[in-house]
């Protein structure tokens, strides 16, 4: 990834939207990381749609699969110290 401080980024916007098309570029504020500009399609892939948990669960290749839980009766149980 490139880095760009940000008056050279305000000057060369252009070639920074460019080089962003085909990699993250980063841009720094007095030395340190501020930003990250990616390509409208990476920023898709980020934040496109996610399943919802519940979604997600029935996707499971595990869904069928018969699961054997047994939990104890008892209210107490024994901790060793």
């Amino acid at each position: 990834m490139k880095h760009w401080q940000l008056q050279e980024a305000k000057a060369r916007l252009s070639e920074l939207v460019r080089a962003a098309a085909e990699e993250p570029q980063q841009i720094t504020v007095h030395g340190r990381p501020a930003v990250v500009l990616v390509s409208q399609e990476h920023y898709e892939d980020l934040i496109g749609d996610k399943p919802t948990f519940v979604e997600f669960l029935r996707r499971s290749p595990l869904v069928g699969v018969p699961l054997s839980i047994e939990r104890s009766a008892s209210r107490t149980r024994r901790l060793d110290l």
